[in-house]
């Protein structure tokens, strides 16, 4: 949209300066004459700017807002470019991307793709901090005594139903029952005083840990899926899982080697927030709306333009719903 008003304003711009400019009835300028009706420069104005003016404005409002903010960086500029070759390879070539991205964005150069990409990273910048910046002490503690522990050491077995991707069903139902009818057999030599490790050699499709007699490196919070870390942290040390783990991997037994006492709360404090911060965009989908909006309060944006203002309300309404009907279907 940003682009497309820029070029009506330069047609404007070019239209009115050219040359000797008739007048209207009503003393406006007119940008265009046609037989039995004019169309004035006012109205072109009001029209670009009830079609979009918000758009753009929006825009500028942000970049000038998210570079006092935020300075540019390698980071930044790693991920623009990382984001263009990509979607350069998808497409063909930079001729082909900016077709697509004027049909979108209003985007006709490279540079111009390059600063929108610029906004929209900033963007998610400030709502990374808004998020992190309305996590409560409260959410703090409770994650940290509920899901924070202490370095687990641990073993396993893994094992893989046989699964295709042209199987029906039933044969993919079938593969995967072989699978827990496996895991299970297992657990009853355990339980019957055979070794671990070699079980694991001989029988897990870990390929990685499997010589190592199913070891794994030492893990915490985050390093593993959520249905193995819960399983091993609520295992006792020395024992291992009576019931096969279901993960998306297949189906483990774990056993449990050791575990480290747990870090000190300020050790792990800026990990929780971030992961807290995280869960909340993700579970809050007007979120990012809220954040530039109240990043915005902040800078004392005041629209002087009634219909500007009521265009600015509106969206931020039609967005937020959009936002919680998107996530609700």
């Amino acid at each position: 949209m940003k682009k497309v008003i820029i070029s009506m304003l330069v047609v404007l711009v070019l239209v009115t300066g050219c040359g000797k400019i008739p007048k209207l009835e009503n003393g406006q300028d007119a940008v265009v004459t046609l037989e039995g009706d004019d169309i004035s420069n006012d109205s072109l104005y009001n029209e670009v700017k009830e079609r979009y003016a918000l758009s753009a404005l929006i825009d500028m409002i942000d970049t000038q807002i998210l570079n006092k903010e935020y300075e540019d960086s390698e980071e930044e500029e790693e991920e623009i470019e990382a984001q263009i070759n990509s979607w350069i390879t998808q497409f063909g070539n930079e001729q082909i991307l900016l077709q697509q991205t004027y049909g979108a964005w209003g985007i006709s150069t490279m540079d111009e793709l390059r600063e929108y990409l610029k906004l929209q990273y900033k963007r998610n910048l400030a709502v990374e901090d808004y998020a992190k910046e309305i996590v409560t002490d409260e959410e703090i503690n409770k994650f940290y005594e509920e899901e924070i522990f202490g370095d687990i050491t641990a073993k396993h077995i893994l094992i893989k139903p046989e699964v295709e991707d042209d199987m029906t069903d039933e044969e993919k139902t079938a593969a995967e029952e072989e699978a827990l009818k496996k895991a299970k057999e297992i657990i009853a030599k355990l339980k019957n005083g055979e070794d671990f490790e070699e079980l694991a050699k001989e029988n897990s499709d870990d390929e990685a840990s499997a010589p190592k007699g199913g070891a794994l490196d030492p893990f915490t919070h985050g390093s593993m899926t959520e249905e193995f870390e819960k399983a091993a942290k609520d295992l006792e040390v020395g024992k291992f899982t009576t019931e096969p783990v279901k993960t998306e991997y297949g189906y483990h037994i774990i056993l449990k080697v050791s575990q480290k006492d747990k870090p000190e709360l300020k050790t792990v404090k800026d990990d929780i927030i971030e992961e807290i911060a995280s869960d909340k965009t993700t579970e809050d989908a007007t979120l990012e709306i809220t954040a530039l909006e109240k990043l915005r309060e902040e800078y004392k944006v005041e629209f002087h333009d009634d219909s500007l203002k009521t265009q600015y309300e509106n969206y931020l309404y039609n967005a937020k719903e959009q936002a919680k009907n998107s996530s609700q279907s």
